[in-house]
C-alpha cells in the first residue's frame, strides 16, 4: 500500500457497483460517502463528469488528507440532452422513450487523489438500444432498477435487456471503468492485484 497514505484507501462513493467492482480488484477500502454539492452549470458531460467527480473526491480527501481517495460520477448524454437520476418512474419511462433505437454517450469521470495530487480521467463509452415499446418502457421503470441511475437504467441486470450494441469499455457503464480506476489507483501507489506502477512501468508491491 502506499507508504504516504499510511495504507488507507477511501471510495468516495456509496454506490453497490462500485464497492463491488473496486472489491473485485483486491484493494482493501472505506466507504466515505461526500456531501459535496453536486450541483453546476457545466453542460459538456465529459466535463461534468470530470468536474464532479473531482468536487466529491476533494470533499473527502479534505476530511481525509492521509488517504487515497477515489471518487467518480457518471453522465449520460443524448443528443445533447444531460440524462440524470429520474425523479420517479414516469420520468424514467420518459427517459428510456428518448433513448430507445438510439446511440447515446456514457461518460465517468473517475478522480483519485491523495495529498495535493490529483489524477482524473473521464472515458467514453456509445450505448445503442433497440427499439422499445411503450409498454417495455413501462415495464421497465415500474421494476425501480433505474431509480438511482443515470440515464434511468443499469446495464448489469434487468436493464441488459435494453441494450442492442456497446462501444467502448462496459464497466465505464457500470458506472467504474476498471481500466482507468486500475491505472489512477496504481499511479497514485496503491497496488492493484498486488502490483503498483513503477517508474519503469508496473511493478510488484
Amino acid at each position: 500500500m502506499p507508504g504516504g497514505a499510511g495504507g488507507r484507501v477511501i471510495l468516495a462513493s456509496g454506490s453497490p457497483r462500485r464497492r463491488e467492482l473496486l472489491t473485485s480488484l483486491g484493494v482493501p477500502f472505506e466507504v466515505v460517502v461526500s456531501g459535496a454539492d453536486e450541483d453546476s452549470p457545466e453542460t459538456d458531460p465529459q466535463r461534468l463528469a470530470g468536474e464532479l467527480a473531482l468536487l466529491k473526491g476533494r470533499e473527502v480527501a479534505a476530511q481525509h488528507p492521509d488517504a487515497v481517495v477515489i471518487a467518480a460520477d457518471t453522465v449520460v448524454a443524448v443528443g445533447g440532452r444531460l440524462l440524470a437520476k429520474p425523479a420517479d418512474a414516469a420520468e424514467n419511462a420518459a427517459f428510456l422513450r428518448a433513448l430507445s433505437g438510439r446511440t447515446h454517450d456514457v461518460f465517468t469521470g473517475v478522480a483519485v487523489l491523495h495529498g495535493r495530487q490529483e489524477w482524473l480521467e473521464v472515458p467514453r463509452t456509445a450505448v445503442t438500444f433497440r427499439d422499445l415499446s411503450d409498454a417495455e418502457c413501462l415495464y421497465y421503470a415500474a421494476s425501480g432498477e433505474g431509480l438511482d441511475k443515470a440515464g434511468g437504467y443499469g446495464i448489469q441486470h434487468l436493464g441488459a435487456a435494453l441494450v442492442e450494441w456497446v462501444e467502448g469499455e462496459y464497466s465505464n457503464v457500470v458506472g467504474f471503468p476498471l481500466s482507468v480506476v486500475i491505472r489512477l489507483l496504481r499511479q497514485a501507489g496503491v497496488p492493484v492485484w498486488g502490483e503498483v506502477q513503477s517508474a519503469a512501468g508496473v511493478g510488484r508491491a
